[in-house]
């Protein structure tokens, strides 16, 4: 579906049998035909026209598969969905054989993942299923240690391993890896919040068993670290436009303007609460959520913003609403700096 449309500035008129383009004729200002019997009568002035629209513009992408493989072109996309499709069509692969994308670089790196939106320069690595894996797992801690994300298309995996953890402590487990199964239970299709709850419920002392699919990798793949990360560099040529196109909640996309400091402080903020009341790391949630209240003056107008919107769903507490709207109170008045 088109992504926007540019204003025609005259009509202009497409012949299919070359490329030319020609302005349609128009008669002179002056000139009216008479009528038929030669006389001359009254000049009504006529309605103007509507000017003949032009062909959506269309984005396109470069991308590649983080394995290996030649640059294709991406584009008639407006939802995370669509664009993984774009994808397994250009390559000729199931469309769930997808786990994730990231941005500018080819690594297993969270702090790249493609999330609600694209630069119009960025790059994209789509990550494809890799080998699966089934590990027996004791929680002999309340908290395991994991951030989970999820791709906006059904799939949850593992965006971040806490330093010294359960899961930590396990080598096998890695940063990217698609949570399939918990104890012979399907997630596939679950959001990230649903999972880590799921998790969470699991009762100290308990041993699970987890399946795990982990991305496919080439002999030079390299993986980011298993905290996640920091910042890196972006790719020399990519990445460095200041207009994004963002996926709406809604199914639709947009171009915008990049997020000013004290926004992206304020989603940021969210998105290390969302970590760590929950679980879960969603930049596009943090988004959502920092939309809802950068414009409220007070907790009562934000908390039914929440009420009002589909993140009615996620079920959050008085408490951790209050600790949102901290975050988005501190960033508008300047108390927290772009992480």
């Amino acid at each position: 579906m088109p992504l926007f449309h540019k204003k025609a500035v005259k009509p202009v008129q497409y012949h299919e049998n070359n490329n030319s383009v020609h302005p349609q004729s128009q008669a002179p200002a002056n000139h009216h035909p008479l009528p038929a019997n030669g006389s001359k009568s009254e000049i009504r002035p006529q309605p103007p026209q509507s000017p003949t629209p032009t062909s959506p513009v269309q984005l396109m992408f470069h991308c590649q598969l983080a394995h290996g493989s030649p640059t294709g072109f991406i584009t008639g996309f407006s939802s995370v969905k669509e664009l993984y499709q774009k994808i397994a069509e250009y390559y000729d692969f199931p469309t769930d054989e997808i786990l994730f994308c990231t941005l500018n670089s080819h690594k297993i790196d969270m702090s790249k993942l493609l999330g609600g939106q694209i630069g119009l320069d960025d790059f994209i690595f789509a990550h494809r299923k890799g080998r699966p894996k089934e590990i027996e797992i004791e929680k002999s801690e309340d908290a395991l240690g994991l951030t989970i994300t999820d791709n906006g298309a059904g799939y949850a995996f593992i965006k971040r391993i806490k330093e010294g953890s359960v899961i930590d402590r396990i080598p096998h487990i890695k940063i990217g890896d698609h949570i399939e199964r918990l104890d012979g239970v399907n997630v596939v299709g679950k959001r990230h919040y649903e999972v880590a709850r799921m998790l969470k419920d699991i009762s100290t002392g308990t041993t699970f068993t987890l399946r795990l699919v982990e991305p496919m990798t080439s002999g030079f793949q390299g993986i980011g670290p298993r905290g996640g990360g920091g910042k890196a560099g972006k790719s020399k040529g990519y990445g460095s436009g200041k207009e994004t196109l963002r996926f709406k909640s809604n199914g639709s996309a947009a171009i915008e303007d990049e997020r000013d400091e004290v926004a992206q402080a304020g989603i940021d903020a969210i998105n290390a609460l969302l970590d760590s009341f929950m679980g879960i790391n969603d930049a596009e949630l943090a988004s959502q959520i920092w939309d809802l209240g950068s414009n409220k003056t007070n907790s009562m107008d934000f908390a039914e913003a929440i009420d009002a919107s589909d993140l009615e769903a996620f079920g959050f507490t008085d408490d951790f609403i209050i600790e949102l709207w901290g975050a988005v109170t501190d960033a508008r008045q300047g108390r927290m700096k772009k992480l």
